[in-house]
């Protein structure tokens, strides 16, 4: 291992775990957006568009949300929120919309509409 290496190990280990667990929802939250093509003036011709890697993300970012958040005090409203924007916008996106609770992550977070 490197001093550089060895150094942000350090780092990493004084940074709060809510910190650590928001950067993380905000990483997937926005890595969702984009395979949305929520970032393209018209994300039905996005060319980053990819349903079935959003639905991934999506999932992946209900888990930890619904995992952590008697953890995240003020951080778990907006995140909650965050979460059923991309989950909506999956479905709004969607050619053939899941069934409502079949949706990404909605085994974790229930239906959304």
């Amino acid at each position: 291992m490197t001093d550089q290496q060895e150094t942000d190990v350090r780092e990493l280990g004084e940074v709060p775990s809510v910190e650590v667990i928001s950067r993380a929802a905000v990483m997937l939250m926005s890595a969702a957006a984009e395979r949305l093509g929520l970032a393209d003036p018209d994300p039905d011709t996005s060319p980053r568009r990819d349903l079935d890697e959003a639905r991934r993300l999506i999932t992946a970012l209900a888990g930890l949300v619904s995992a952590s958040v008697e953890y995240l005090g003020p951080h778990a409203g907006p995140l909650r929120e965050g979460l059923q924007s991309v989950q909506r916008a999956f479905r709004e996106a969607s050619v053939v919309p899941d069934e409502p609770g079949a949706g990404p992550g909605e085994k974790y977070t229930g239906p959304v509409y």
